[in-house]
């Protein structure tokens, strides 16, 4: 298996680079840099960018949006996009519900909702995860009970990443509530705005507003909103759960916040020395890129694998999700110590600030909101104690 780049392959890295450097907005880079969240609008307006360039959707038949990026090109240009930084495609649009659409959709649906699901004219968000069904999502109860044209739907979702932005949702729900777990759940999408849909925020420990909880009431949804066959939905949660693990490697959101954290810690000076220079702070500064090295060849392998024509999924996919989340976690352990005590006065925005004069520096102040919050990447997309259980099958026959 050869993981060398051709001399194609680094051309195409150019012109994304390029194109970056081009159409991206200085103030969205900085929010990237920052961690600070950004606007709706930020996002929406760089996905249309993508999407103009053949880039938001290029994994998707060509028809919908894709385009004809090899495995290993759209492997670069999810790299560079987060190396530079820049807002990657919406997940929920261009991972999850978009190829399940395309692959389980009729052709109605696909017309319907793919274009605007990659132009992110529709601004998806995921209701999987319930108070009782979250690793155990089989364990969900949200029902759907059909009547005539239409379901009726009636229960609630929680951890609903980003719903407050959102025009449609699309659900798992229990259409046979008779049938064993993983029987009787159907794939329903459902706009937004209907009546009965309630969204509520869930403020979370970095103080953001990321997740909220979605509660529907007697929610009638058309019948022509299903996708796939009715209770069999498990199959279309399976197929984009594959999919959404596989993206969580994260390699160069990895390698830009290590290659930011060295120039930190060469102007960070601790006991008279800067911190670079401290052989503890080193060394695990070096453990971790020796790792991130080994998860960047894993994912080469899995992209070689892919390309070579092997469709089936894949489960080291657990693996670039377990090791991609707890590389990025020890990176935000090795700012919390570059920042020391100036990570305490965290603010969450620039105008929240009084005119008081500046305690920490710029970088220090969402240092440990970002810690906070990204304990969250050992558990969603399915916790990494379910994936290493998906090794142990998949690998060892336990």
């Amino acid at each position: 298996m050869d993981l060398r780049f051709t001399p194609e392959e680094r051309a195409f890295r150019g012109e994304v680079r390029a194109f970056i450097a081009a159409e991206l907005p200085r103030e969205t880079q900085e929010r990237m840099i920052q961690g600070r969240h950004l606007s709706r609008q930020e996002t929406v307006d760089w996905q249309k960018k993508l999407n103009a360039r053949g880039w938001a959707v290029p994994h998707w038949p060509r028809e919908w949006g894709g385009s004809d990026l090899t495995g290993t090109q759209r492997f670069i240009l999810t790299e560079e996009l987060q190396r530079a930084p820049a807002p990657l495609p919406l997940a929920f649009n261009a991972l999850m519900v978009g190829p399940v659409i395309a692959a389980f959709g009729t052709e109605e649906q696909k017309r319907r909702f793919l274009p605007p699901t990659a132009n992110l004219d529709i601004w998806w968000c995921q209701g999987f995860s319930e108070p009782g069904a979250g690793s155990d999502l089989a364990s969900l109860k949200m029902t759907a009970e059909r009547r005539g044209d239409s379901y009726v739907v009636n229960g609630q979702k929680t951890w609903t990443t980003l719903a407050q932005h959102a025009n449609w949702i699309f659900c798992l729900v229990r259409t046979d509530p008779k049938a064993k777990k993983q029987e009787g759940i159907s794939f329903l999408l459902i706009d937004m705005t209907l009546p009965g849909v309630t969204v509520r925020p869930i403020v979370t420990i970095d103080g953001g507003h990321e997740v909220n909880e979605v509660f529907m009431d007697d929610v009638v949804v058309p019948a022509d909103c299903l996708i796939g066959e009715e209770n069999k939905g498990w199959d279309c949660a399976k197929f984009l759960l594959g999919n959404e693990r596989a993206g969580q490697a994260r390699v160069g959101t990895s390698q830009e916040r290590l290659r930011r954290l060295k120039g930190i810690a060469a102007r960070t000076v601790q006991d008279g020395r800067p911190l670079i220079e401290d052989p503890r702070f080193r060394d695990r500064v070096a453990a971790v890129e020796v790792e991130l090295k080994a998860l960047e060849m894993t994912t080469l392998r899995v992209v070689a694998k892919a390309a070579g024509g092997d469709r089936k999924p894949d489960p080291a996919s657990s693996i670039l999700k377990v090791r991609g989340s707890e590389i990025l976690q020890s990176i935000t352990e090795l700012y919390l110590e570059a920042a020391g005590p100036y990570a305490l006065p965290a603010v969450p925005e620039p105008k929240d600030r009084s005119n008081a004069p500046e305690v920490a520096p710029e970088w220090a102040t969402t240092v440990a909101p970002i810690y906070l919050n990204w304990r969250k990447l050992s558990i969603y997309g399915g916790s990494n104690e379910i994936q290493r259980q998906i090794m142990a099958k998949a690998f060892l026959g336990l």
